[in-house]
């Protein structure tokens, strides 16, 4: 979990086991607020074995290791240790992997924000201290992808959606209700905060119009239909490791009319650019079709080049 997101769960005001309510700064969004509940967590330092980076057959979905290794006292004041995270916060920008919230917290609690997109109002769960890592992060990229949606009016009505890496589920939670036929996927492990938030999100009628599953990208995408009308993904591009295996998923997944949107944060170090600018375009027509100058976001529309009709026998 980042620096800006953290910051955001614990505001000034909040001390002991209160429950505050504050303002968040978000990009363009009309109301956004945190509630953070908490499990009686023990603030007491533990420490970590350093995970090693995941193999290309290892990582799938967003399987990345969430914990870097802290060597800590178990005397060490919460201060001090959010001391020392925010030192290590410009790893960011490299590609590196960031601690999480489990390093801070090893009880579990929920903090929960509230977004509004397209006239609807979005109560956004997110389940920390569960091994869940950066799944339990409502990403920048993921709040631009929804704006877009809004600023164009873009309409999924009647159309089949998958979201790729769903994490809180968020955006194809918009996406359903915006009249589309929704998959949500990610991680066997992440179902349930998706879960949570889409009985909390979306009513009843039209629960019928959602999914929840898990995927694994270049491993069981093989069992998805291969006729997406869109596919959605939202700071899915985040470590070249995982690049063969998601562009393998793309592939299965879509067919000549399908629209894909990806919303991607452009970091140093990681290829993303590359990704986007030389891999993809190999395959398919990319136009960047929105960006976010201050937040180095991008958001790509692109489709399969020599597109194939839904009927061909090759299909």
């Amino acid at each position: 979990m980042m620096l800006p997101d953290l910051l955001s769960i614990f505001p000034p005001a909040i001390s002991g086991n209160n429950i505050a309510f504050l303002p968040d700064e978000s990009i363009g969004i009309n109301h956004s607020f945190t509630k953070v509940t908490r499990c009686n967590c023990s603030f007491t330092a533990h420490s970590s074995q350093a995970p090693t980076e995941p193999s290309q057959s290892q990582a799938s979905g967003q399987n990345l290791p969430s914990v870097e290794n802290a060597a800590t006292s178990n005397q060490e004041s919460f201060k001090e240790r959010f001391k020392r995270m925010v030192s290590f916060q410009c790893r960011e920008n490299t590609g590196r992997t960031s601690k999480t919230i489990e390093w801070l917290f090893p009880q579990p609690f929920i903090s929960e924000k509230q977004f509004q997109f397209c006239g609807h109002i979005l109560n956004i769960a997110r389940h920390f201290g569960g091994n869940l890592g950066f799944s339990a992060t409502v990403w920048e990229a993921a709040l631009v992808l929804c704006q877009y949606f809004e600023q164009e009016k873009i309409s999924f009505t009647g159309r089949k959606v998958i979201e790729l890496g769903s994490g809180t589920g968020i955006v194809g939670i918009l996406a359903v209700l915006l009249g589309g036929d929704v998959t949500m996927t990610d991680k066997e492990n992440v179902l349930s905060q998706i879960e949570h938030n889409v009985s909390v999100n979306i009513p009843a009628d039209c629960r019928h119009r959602s999914k929840v599953c898990a995927l694994s990208w270049g491993k069981d995408h093989i069992n998805f239909p291969t006729d997406y009308d869109f596919i959605l993904g939202a700071d899915i591009v985040y470590t070249s490791l995982v690049y063969p295996l998601l562009l393998k998923t793309l592939l299965h997944l879509s067919y000549g009319p399908t629209i894909i949107y990806l919303s991607t944060k452009l970091r140093r170090g990681n290829h993303s650019t590359s990704f986007h600018e030389e891999v993809l375009p190999k395959h398919f027509n990319c136009e960047l079709v929105h960006r976010v100058e201050d937040k180095n976001i991008s958001v790509y529309k692109i489709s399969k080049l020599n597109p194939v009709k839904k009927d061909d026998p090759l299909m």
